[in-house]
């Protein structure tokens, strides 16, 4: 453990519905997987939340001093369009729509994605584990349960889920409802027996199939985490994520062929955690509406990304989210006066002399810091806690920053390397040059030095007019407003 830290790490585990102390399997290393994007389209802001989340977790286990392990997959075959056992194949039909290759799809959409963390600063995982390359595994897989758990029909391999014990414990599906989006399957002995492989159907062709012992086709899309997450990270492992959506039927199918696969009851996972919703009331989140909120459309309209970050840290990661613009743009204001106060912190740092003995109010602090993280990821409060630090003057600013540095560890924000010009991202939609900006404010302020009020004001209500909202006071005179 961390010098620095004293709490437990307590995490909620869906499998349980409770807090429990976060015991590794392996002594002081921490394995995780995290499910990650079906590379068939852009991800939205509300899939980015589950990384977010995922990226805390990994930071809080590294702070904590565990060695950590971390697997993200890339699914780029066999998702079909209802999550279930029905419709298309998610990258054959975006294939299809675009007349592409579906491999130019998946690589296209995987680095979109891999932008996309980039930008929010999530931390690169141990591995990228791509579903394609680990086919000839699950066909291996599905060989070595087919007998005892699965049987056949037309339209492929399917797995029988009375074969396992305590089915769908974890999305509690008896008293949740939770097996509600399963289609029926003409010939499945159960409703919510899950494909573990799609046969071609006949007189079709996919781009992408494989041959197996039941015909050509392609892996159920469950099929794929089972075989990575073991391959890359042993079973049993420790820690599983994914979005809340995926407690109802992906991670029940695939603990119970964990269970088939195994011999024996563990669900691959220790511990599972799954991060809430993403709220949109305006509706244009979902891939499907067509129209949908994406991170590069943040940017276009002038807002850091890492603001989107802050406002995800704001919530607790088991907590819905209400997705608004003003609560976005606050987020901002929120991170630039972060900024502001660590810019102030880092110029009081350069005239720091020799290091003051350690301060009781950072050493509570600390103690603070510590106890909200091992409280199951409680980022809430930290952020305040931040500011509390950043308005210290009279403590020394070399243990303050040693602090800052701390919480950013947890936090992600990039606090030390962040400027305030950096958050002044320019909208995609303005026509005035920043050229064009610091001439009229030059002219504005030669107007109020004549006291020509009127003029200073005629220029104030112009640039108002184009997006620019003036600082007055502030060295950097100016920020792009938005028009949402």
């Amino acid at each position: 453990m961390n010098e620095n830290t004293s709490h437990p790490l307590n995490l909620f585990n869906s499998l349980s519905r409770s807090l429990e102390e976060f015991a590794p399997i392996h002594e002081g290393e921490a394995r995780v997987y995290t499910c990650g994007p079906t590379v068939y389209n852009y991800p939205h802001i509300g899939n980015m939340r589950a990384y977010v989340f995922a990226d805390l977790l990994g930071r809080t286990l590294s702070w904590k001093g565990f060695k950590l392990t971390h697997v993200i997959n890339i699914t780029d075959v066999g998702h079909l369009t209802d999550d279930a056992d029905d419709g298309e194949d998610k990258l054959e039909k975006a294939a299809a729509e675009r007349a592409q290759s579906i491999w130019d799809i998946a690589k296209h959409y995987t680095e979109a994605y891999w932008e996309d963390i980039k930008a929010l600063n999530i931390r690169q995982p141990a591995h990228w584990s791509i579903a394609t390359d680990y086919v000839p595994q699950m066909i291996e897989y599905a060989k070595g349960i087919s007998d005892k758990h699965c049987y056949e029909l037309d339209s492929g391999l399917y797995f029988d889920v009375s074969t396992v014990a305590d089915y769908g414990s974890l999305a509690r599906a008896a008293t949740e409802d939770g097996e509600g989006r399963i289609d029926a399957v003409e010939g499945k002995r159960n409703a919510a027996d899950f494909a573990i492989w799609r046969k071609t159907p006949d007189g079709e062709t996919r781009q992408m199939e494989w041959d197996s012992p039941w015909g050509k086709g392609a892996p159920g899309w469950h099929l794929e985490c089972s075989v990575m997450s073991e391959a890359l990270l042993g079973l049993p492992f420790d820690i599983h994520t994914g979005g809340i959506d995926h407690r109802e039927i992906h991670h029940p199918n695939e603990i119970a062929q964990n269970q088939a696969h195994s011999g024996c009851d563990h669900s691959g996972a220790r511990v599972w955690m799954h991060n809430n919703f993403l709220i949109d009331r305006s509706g244009k989140m979902s891939k499907s509406a067509g129209e949908f909120l994406r991170l590069q459309l943040l940017i276009d309209k002038g807002i850091h990304p890492l603001a989107y970050r802050l406002m995800c840290l704001q919530a607790h990661y088991r907590s819905e989210l209400e997705f608004s613009w003003d609560n976005l743009m606050a987020a901002l204001t929120r991170l630039k006066r972060i900024i502001m106060g660590v810019e102030r912190l880092k110029d009081r740092l350069k005239a720091a002399q020799d290091e003051k003995p350690p301060h009781p109010k950072l050493a509570e602090m600390r103690e603070q810091l510590d106890a909200a993280m091992s409280d199951d990821l409680n980022s809430c409060p930290v952020i305040p806690l931040l500011e509390d630090l950043l308005s210290l003057k009279k403590v020394d600013a070399i243990q303050r920053m040693k602090l800052l540095q701390d919480i950013d560890k947890l936090l992600g924000l990039n606090l030390e390397i962040l400027t305030r010009t950096d958050l002044r991202v320019r909208p995609k939609s303005a026509s005035i040059t920043e050229a064009e900006i610091e001439e009229k404010l030059d002219l504005r302020q030669q107007a109020k030095a004549d006291k020509d009020f009127a003029a200073a004001d005629a220029i104030r209500d112009e640039l108002t007019a184009q997006g620019v909202d003036l600082m007055d006071g502030n060295p950097l005179r100016w920020e792009w407003s938005i028009s949402i």
